[in-house]
């Protein structure tokens, strides 16, 4: 049983990032849909590498480029995944008009006009929020931010369909179970704990919204979701959470 979740979390962490897994962790279907569940904690990993690479530079370097430095491992870590779904979805969904026209878009590997700018604004702006953000509490906003938005990812494996016949997610397509949901939400929590609780208010705020704005989007223009949607999902809404820890009402 142990063994088994273990197998399942890094079945999750091989699927999202470079880092390696053991030898022992074979290849199968079942186990990646399994996974879902640990999609927090993958982020939470992440972010805590993220946060560490962050607290290392900054006492060498400005803020600034100490959160380059954050941002970069993170691009690394996973490769650009979840960008490459954000920067292909805009593509998709800004030039096509039709399902058939804006999945084929999505499916296409060159990136276009609407993909580059948004790519650019979204790291633009991820960057400026977290160099608002105190730094003494940017490691937690890490931590919370890449753990938050991969549950606001999975949420949409249990309230869509997936709309294509093949492709990368095609293995996460199965519908999340509530009692895996409610996990994967506690796991994302933990987190929030680090940081002040009007500003996590704000942020699990304008991270809902976000989410709850772009799989309306997905459900009207293509019946449902792809693994760039997903993609999409965990970066805007990631964004949103820091925004939103910014948010003062003074």
């Amino acid at each position: 049983m142990l063994k088994r979740e273990i197998e399942y979390f890094f079945g999750a962490l091989r699927f999202f990032t470079r880092l390696p897994v053991p030898a022992w962790v074979g290849h199968s279907s079942e186990a990646l849909e399994r996974a879902t569940r640990y999609f927090p904690a993958v982020g939470l990993l992440v972010g805590a590498i993220a946060a560490s690479i962050f607290s290392v530079t900054s006492t060498l370097w400005p803020t600034t480029l100490a959160v380059l430095a954050s941002m970069a491992s993170t691009l690394y870590l996973t490769g650009g995944f979840h960008e490459d779904g954000w920067s292909d979805m805009v593509d998709g969904f800004g030039g096509g008009w039709e399902k058939a026209q804006i999945l084929a878009i999505m499916k296409d590997s060159r990136i276009g006009s609407f993909g580059a700018m948004a790519l650019v604004m979204l790291l633009l702006t991820k960057f400026c929020a977290l160099v608002e953000i105190d730094p003494l509490a940017i490691p937690a906003a890490l931590l919370a931010g890449h753990a938050v938005s991969r549950f606001a990812a999975a949420t949409l494996l249990r309230a869509l369909d997936y709309v294509r016949d093949e492709g990368k997610a095609k293995p996460l397509a199965t519908r999340i179970g509530g009692g895996e949901l409610l996990f994967a939400g506690g796991t994302a929590l933990l987190p929030l704990l680090l940081l002040p609780l009007p500003e996590v208010l704000c942020g699990l705020t304008l991270a809902t919204l976000a989410t709850l704005w772009l799989a309306r989007m997905f459900h009207r223009q293509i019946g449902g979701y792809t693994g760039d949607c997903l993609g999409a999902t965990q970066q805007l809404s990631e964004v949103a959470f820091y925004c939103g820890l910014l948010c003062s009402f003074s």
